[in-house]
Order: structure tokens, then sequence, then C-alpha cells
């Protein structure tokens, strides 16, 4: 994708927490949310990265983009089921 700013839904901030708390945060946040929505994710556990990618391919959601910037991982995952 391109710089452009990825529109979400709903906005988690899971910085400063390590794993699994990010994960959890998310798969909480995506429990609520409709089949279709973006969830934006904040982290910093570099962990995530890995997390986050293998919960998108398991739990069948669709991660939208990915960006580091300052040891700030974001995370853009759209609810599929």
């Amino acid at each position: 994708m391109s710089n452009v700013t990825q529109a979400y839904d709903v906005e988690v901030d899971a910085r400063d927490l390590s794993c699994p708390m990010p994960l959890l945060k998310a798969k909480l946040a995506l429990n609520t949310m409709p089949v279709g929505a973006v969830l934006k994710v904040l982290a910093t556990d570099a962990g995530s990265q890995r997390d986050f990618r293998s919960f998108a391919n398991l739990a069948g959601h669709s991660l939208l983009h990915e960006t580091v910037e300052q040891a700030v991982f974001t995370y853009w995952l759209r609810k599929e089921c």
C-alpha cells in the first residue's frame, strides 16, 4: 500500500504491552466489531509482527497493511468472519 492513511473503524493502543497482550486486546476488539470493519492496532512489542501475521491467517481475518515507524508497529485488520 502507499503511504496514504488507511481508514479504520476502531483503534487499539497496545503500546508498551508485551506478548500476548497486543494480540489479546486486538482479539477482544474484533469480537465486538461487525464483519467488514477495520481495526487499527498500535504495538511496540517486536514479536507482534509474527503474532499478527499468524493470527490473521489462522483466524480468517485480512491483514490489510502494516507499518513500523519509530519502534511502533501499526496493523490494520479487516474482520472477515
